[in-house]
């Protein structure tokens, strides 16, 4: 039997290997424009010298706007994290009675955690803008197999690179960290020390999220909005000023955003598991403890595995098979993961450990198939998320196709059926989450949480290969219209794209699920954390909602996803006012460039400088928000408020990001649903004033999608893990009381 660390090394390996093996195979597509060549399979006779001109200049340009955004940002998050880490490291060794080594652990964790983040970040960038030009050649060629596979394989670089790295980064951290804390008595420290890994991804996770999503909306919204809705131009036309910001939004926001987002639930998920279960050590050994490792390092496995149906042999040939083969992804992943969940389980658990439980003083005596049992249920869980919001957010179905309908009668009414089907989007998932903690919290207490939510990110590496693969197919579009190629080129790029957007959805789906259960799971953590620093004087029967100072802070952790979601919205219409304001002025002062063959090119750079602009500096609000709250709260109010606060957050999150998300897929959808139909049918096709109501509802759900909902996964996550890095801080003020002492 292979020991844990040769699991997880090897499983880190392989991902990185077969990452950079795709990579590969998409660097030998040339950039050319023209008829396919027979010999090489890829873009050659009849090339066409002026597009192909065209293409790599519009590739480099996305490219250089998409690399100075990112360096912008990161340096930011660079100054950020740096001083962040002092305030680890005193606040952390304070509150352990000076205990150097853990607050040293800590922010060391922290700087790695943070630095992984934003290499994952970067690296899925600059793949996917490398892949973007190379899926509009393909799309070239006859048939719909190259195309599709050019962006299938540019996510799985970024998914399986990211599963890899952030794989390889924890558990190098934690077999240093074990050089110290050699005695498994000890091991509860090296997990506590192991949290700032989970903060640091998250922090820049959520300047990541926040930032890049204000970037590509203000550009999104302001090219729509003045483009199509006011001179009636095509999306991505090249005569838009917008159209090279909003592509190189799609880079920064739905690609490295997301990157950082799920690796941060990664991280936490992970944190959460082994904090929670850091005493199965004491009578399992290390890899035992180290179980949530191992499940997603057998996850690269099956995903890796999975990844050739798509590819090989299942090759996708037509229209029809593009979103079915993708979703056939979600499923075999997760059906593979049920037997080698099993299989993993029995092979490094003991026959039988004994686990505290989070509330009282009880021990529960558990079997390695609970354990395993508790996986699946995260794993399907998620799955029917992930289908329950492909059905409201498909065209194919007709939550959507209602949404749709809904645009005969004008903007108005098509807004009032998009914000309903967002309400009631969220009424499933969150049944199906409230079983999966009830079926894993009654099985193996919070550690059976903190496995599912394990569970949902199991198959992680094609999440992300699905949620890569939508932007990829987007920026492809957009190119092929920049360019000016044939019709045909832009109709295939945006049936992979419309496919794209569904599954994009789903993985939101996913991110939200996890990131609810990853929440939980911390708050679980946060307790135990409390209830071993003071010695089980603090919760050992559970957190009393009723305790006044309790109950205050839920209902002010109910309100913060509402003004975190209030103030990305403004972020993202202030920058776009601006954008819509500077790509008018343009349109007035060239009045040619809206000929049907201008002479003269826009002015690309000037609208690149103002998303860039706008987003680094709206950014910062919402995230010091988040950051500072539960900082501020554990030290000037204490532990009591810091749970309300938590569990209020937790709750009204989860609710509204469901919402958000799937209100916003709906609208983008229904409008591609309607651009589908032809000009004597019921909706009127491109260009009619129904086309012109479902493009308002697009735009209004742009910000939904892809700013303040995707983001409201972090503002949970991030609160519960900065708590529970700072829990012996905060209980050190006052035995837990805080300044005020008011408890």
């Amino acid at each position: 039997m292979l020991s844990a660390t040769s699991v997880i090394v090897i499983a880190s390996v392989v991902a990185l290997v077969w990452a950079f093996l795709n990579f590969l195979t998409i660097s030998r597509i040339e950039i050319k424009s023209g008829g396919p060549s027979e010999s090489t399979a890829l873009s050659g006779g009849g090339n066409d010298e002026a597009t192909t001109a065209r293409l790599i200049e519009i590739y480099e340009a996305i490219y250089e706007g998409a690399e100075s955004f990112l360096r912008a940002e990161y340096r930011v998050c660079f100054y950020f994290v740096s001083l962040f880490s002092i305030l680890v490291f005193v606040l952390v060794s304070w509150g352990t009675g000076w205990d150097m080594a853990r607050g040293t652990f800590t922010a060391l964790s922290f700087l790695l955690g943070a630095g992984t983040s934003m290499a994952s970040g970067y690296l899925g960038m600059k793949v996917a803008v490398y892949s973007n030009v190379r899926t509009t050649v393909s799309a070239q060629l006859p048939g719909w197999t190259a195309c599709f596979n050019v962006a299938f394989r540019a996510g799985a670089v970024m998914g399986f690179a990211l599963c890899g790295l952030g794989l390889i980064m924890l558990y190098l951290t934690m077999l240093a960290f074990r050089v110290h804390y050699q005695a498994p008595e000890d091991w509860v420290y090296l997990t506590e020390c192991i949290t700032g890994y989970g903060l640091g991804g998250s922090v820049i996770a959520m300047f990541g999220r926040v930032g890049g999503g204000i970037y590509t909306k203000a550009a999104d919204v302001g090219a729509d909005l003045v483009g199509k809705v006011v001179h009636g131009i095509p999306e991505d036309d090249p005569r838009n000023p917008a159209t090279i910001a909003d592509n190189v939004g799609d880079n920064v926001g739905d690609v490295a955003g997301m990157g950082s987002d799920l690796f941060g639930s990664f991280a936490e998920a992970t944190c959460a598991a082994l904090v929670i279960g850091s005493s199965i050590g004491v009578s399992g050994g290390w890899d035992a403890m180290v179980f949530p490792v191992i499940v997603s390092a057998v996850g690269i496995f099956v995903c890796l595995i999975a990844s050739f149906i798509a590819t090989d042999l299942r090759p996708v040939k037509g229209e029809h098979q593009v979103e079915q083969a993708l979703k056939i992804q979600l499923i075999s992943t997760t059906l593979l993961m049920i037997p080698a969940v099993y299989f993993t389980a029995i092979t490094y658990l003991p026959p039988s450990f004994k686990l505290k439980a989070t509330v009282g003083e009880e021990f529960f005596d558990l079997a390695p198939w609970m354990a395993a049992v508790c996986v699946v249920m995260g794993a399907v869980g998620g799955l029917i998320i992930g289908l329950v919001t492909e059905y409201y957010t498909s065209h194919s179905y007709a939550p959507v196709r209602e949404v749709a309908n809904a645009c005969k009668t004008g903007a108005a009414t098509n807004m009032i059926y998009g914000i309903a089907l967002g309400y009631k989007s969220a009424i499933i998932p969150v049944l199906v989450l409230a079983l999966v903690v009830y079926g894993s919290f009654t099985m193996c207490d919070m550690y059976g949480v903190a496995l599912s939510a394990i569970g949902f990110l199991a198959n992680l590496a094609t999440g992300l290969t699905i949620d890569v693969y939508g932007p990829v197919c987007d920026n492809a579009g957009g190119i092929a219209e920049m360019a000016e190629l044939e019709p045909y080129v832009r109709e295939k790029t945006d049936a992979l794209d419309a496919a794209g957007n569904t599954t994009a959805a789903i993985g939101k789906g996913f991110a939200i699920g996890s990131a609810a259960l990853v929440s939980l799971a911390l708050f679980g953590a946060f307790v135990n954390r409390i209830r071993h620093a003071s010695d089980d004087a603090l919760f050992a029967n559970g957190v009393n909602m009723l305790e006044p100072l309790t109950f205050a802070f839920l209902i002010i952790g109910g309100m913060i996803p509402f003004a975190f979601a209030a103030m990305t919205m403004k972020s993202v219409g202030v920058a776009a006012m601006e954008m819509v304001m500077e790509v008018q002025r343009q349109f007035d002062e060239k009045p040619h460039l809206l000929d049907a063959n201008p002479t003269e090119r826009p002015d690309y750079d000037a609208c690149i400088a103002i998303s860039t602009k706008a987003s680094l500096k709206e950014m910062i609000p919402p995230g010091a928000m988040v950051i500072f709250t539960p900082l501020l709260t554990g030290i000037f109010f204490g532990v009591f408020a810091v749970s309300g606060l938590l569990v209020g957050s937790l709750i009204a999150s989860v609710q509204l990001a469901i919402s958000m998300s799937n209100s916003g897929g709906a609208w983008d959808n229904a409008k591609k649903y309607i651009e589908k139909q032809s000009p004597d049918s019921e909706l009127k096709g491109k260009g009619s004033d129904i086309h012109m109501a479902a493009v308002v509802g697009d735009t209004v759900g742009d910000p939904f999608k892809d700013t303040s909902g995707p983001a409201l996964n972090i503002v949970m996550k991030l609160m519960a893990v900065l708590s529970l890095v700072f829990a012996d801080t905060f209980f050190a003020i006052n035995g837990g009381s805080g300044l005020l002492n008011l408890s």
